[in-house]
């Protein structure tokens, strides 16, 4: 069954990617108009393509993230809208800062039970209404994440467009807090997938060796060489998107791991959370 590719389908496609329109058009048709596919198929032809991660999934809105007094356990709250111009509002600014408040005082468990803690008299989703009658777009709590670990750092990027949280292995004090907002910022400009290669799922894991075997294979490589070599490009891979083996921003002769040993001895980074308004 052919599937009918669109104009639209196309330039969505080259906006996630970079790719050109005929190569864009070409991918769909090959991938049968599946976009997942159709990236997997530039990547074997050897394109350079953009990331398409699933962070990217607010077209406007605000990131929040914060942590407790104690600083061992942080939340990330993202309320969405649908236009820049209501996202860049007092009000609605100062409505996400209040929800993102109660959530991380009441250690909520999900959006949903955000939306029913108590907030002016009403609760948060009660309030969430009030917010859409008042403003006039869509207004909701799009995504939720929590971070818990001997010390959690919350960072907030690019006019509340990106929020990160990195948890550590230490109670907070003044090495933890340099080190854990040096890997925050690390987080929100280089957006690693996992923190290491045990963290990334096995799916994404034979998925990357695929299109490496395919890439080299193109290339004319025995089918046996093709599986050394794309063994080295897994590395590289694993290099590149997992989070303490990604060379530090601020020094590049020391990995992200080797940085937060070298600000205080036996200190890890044990988990992170990043989230991107519309990428």
């Amino acid at each position: 069954m052919s599937v009918t590719i669109t104009a639209s389908d196309v330039n969505k496609l080259r906006q996630q990617t970079g790719a050109g329109m005929m190569d864009c058009r070409k991918a769909l048709v090959e991938s049968e108009g599946d976009f997942e596919k159709a990236i997997d198929y530039l990547r074997a032809k050897g394109q350079k393509v953009a990331a398409n991660r699933s962070d990217r999934d607010a077209k406007e809105g605000v990131v929040i993230a914060k942590a407790n007094p104690d600083g061992n356990y942080g939340i990330i709250l993202v309320i969405s809208a649908e236009t820049d111009f209501v996202s860049k509002n007092e009000d609605f600014m100062n409505f996400g800062l209040e929800v993102a408040e109660l959530a991380l005082q009441n250690m909520a468990a999900d959006v949903e039970a955000i939306k029913v803690l108590p907030m002016q008299g009403a609760t948060v989703g009660e309030k969430l209404l009030e917010m859409v009658a008042k403003i006039g777009e869509k207004i909701d709590i799009t995504r939720y994440e929590q971070v818990n670990a001997d010390a959690v750092i919350p960072y907030i990027h690019g006019n509340y467009r990106i929020g990160v949280l990195v948890g550590l292995n230490k109670a907070i004090n003044e090495n933890v807090v340099t080190a854990g907002k040096d890997v925050a910022m690390q987080i929100a400009a280089m957006n690693p997938l996992a923190l290491d290669e045990s963290s990334l799922s096995e799916d994404t894991i034979a998925r990357e060796k695929a299109i490496a075997i395919e890439q080299i294979m193109a290339e004319g490589k025995p089918a046996d060489m093709a599986e050394k070599i794309a063994a080295g490009k897994l590395n590289k891979f694993f290099k590149d998107n997992t989070l303490l083996h990604q060379l530090f921003v601020k020094d590049n002769s020391k990995t992200v791991a080797e940085y937060v040993k070298s600000t205080e001895a036996g200190l890890e980074v044990v988990s992170f959370r990043r989230v991107a308004i519309g990428g």
